[in-house]
């Protein structure tokens, strides 16, 4: 990841992201939906292709509201996959539809899907692979890595040298024994 906080800083597109988001400790439903999302819609392009349509995302999948999008059709698929604005891969498009049915019924079993993150932390990144491909659509090790170090729960989203890592630290996330850990 020593590339990314090479990169980043002072980047029209990156800078935000690395600055205020990657790495820091995220509860909300919809924040956590929107990563997910974010990060399986990623599998294959460039992180920043998918920071350029962030908002095309958001606007498509309803702000990321799990109960929308877990009660889409057939007419939603169709208008997703028509939709230039986000990336239109059926399997994709069938995978958010799909976690969104999952984090739902997250909230029955844990109470939420961070607190669902929560009852499996720690674990190595291996078994966290393993639960998610059991768990969820289209997430494999570099997705569901990616997913869980973009909100703190593993370690690496920043070098220790970065400036950021201070902040990350202060936020105390799952990684460093913090809030949800």
């Amino acid at each position: 990841m020593s590339a990314y906080c090479d990169i980043a800083p002072g980047h029209p597109v990156h800078a935000h992201y690395h600055a205020r988001e990657y790495g820091f400790p995220q509860r909300a439903e919809q924040e956590l939906f929107e990563r997910l999302l974010l990060e399986i819609n990623q599998a294959g392009l460039s992180w920043e292709t998918i920071l350029r349509k962030r908002e095309g995302f958001r606007r498509a999948y309803h702000g990321f509201d799990v109960d929308v999008v877990a009660a889409y059709g057939e007419a939603d698929i169709a208008r997703l996959l028509g939709d230039a604005g986000i990336i239109r891969n059926r399997l994709k498009v069938l995978a958010a539809i799909h976690n969104a049915g999952v984090i739902r019924a997250l909230r029955d079993s844990h109470g939420g899907f961070a607190q669902w993150l929560d009852a499996h932390h720690p674990r190595p990144k291996a078994d966290w692979v393993k639960l998610f491909k059991r768990t969820f659509r289209f997430t494999g090790g570099e997705i569901t890595g990616e997913f869980l170090m973009s909100l703190g729960y593993l370690p690496g989203a920043h070098r220790d040298d970065c400036p950021v890592m201070a902040e990350i630290r202060a936020a105390s996330p799952p990684w460093l024994g913090g809030a949800g850990g």
